[in-house]
């Protein structure tokens, strides 16, 4: 029993067919392998602290610029600061201008890679734009943060 169609119109069919699953399975496959290199994860500071966080991919970091942290260059744009989730502080450098409403004690979001050193080298950072709103993501996480601490403390 023949595998093909000895009719000339089916084989055409067939082969066509065959094409068209061959393209459309290539292109679900390069979409997906794009969409994985361009997905930028998020880690809180205590997830990055436990070794959950990627080194040198880059991926979002959330949470509140410690207080008396941020330190500036005298001689370039660089500056040092450090996210907190209040349990972990996380080291981050920066070397372009950063968002007016970027102050001690102000929810941010940074993109960036996380250095084998330690420190987070931001390529972004977002700054919150009123008293009332913090990014989602560093909102939970300052609150995972706190309930662990309480249970901590509870013990």
């Amino acid at each position: 029993m023949p595998l093909l169609p000895k009719n000339p119109k089916r084989r055409k069919r067939l082969a066509l067919i065959g094409l068209l699953i061959i393209g459309v399975g290539s292109a679900v496959a390069l979409a997906t392998v794009a969409l994985k290199e361009n997905i930028n994860l998020f880690f809180s500071p205590s997830q990055i602290a436990a070794g959950e966080a990627p080194l040198n991919r880059t991926f979002r970091i959330g949470g509140m610029v410690a207080d008396g942290s941020v330190k500036r260059s005298s001689e370039s744009l660089e500056v040092y600061f450090e996210v907190t989730d209040t349990a972990k502080n996380i080291p981050v450098t920066y070397n372009k201008i950063l968002p007016d409403l970027f102050r001690e004690g102000q929810g941010i979001v940074a993109m960036g890679k996380l250095g084998e050193d330690g420190i987070f080298v931001a390529s972004e950072v977002l700054a919150k734009h009123d008293e009332n709103y913090m990014p989602p993501e560093a909102a939970q996480a300052v609150m995972d943060a706190q309930k662990l601490q309480s249970t901590l403390k509870g013990n």
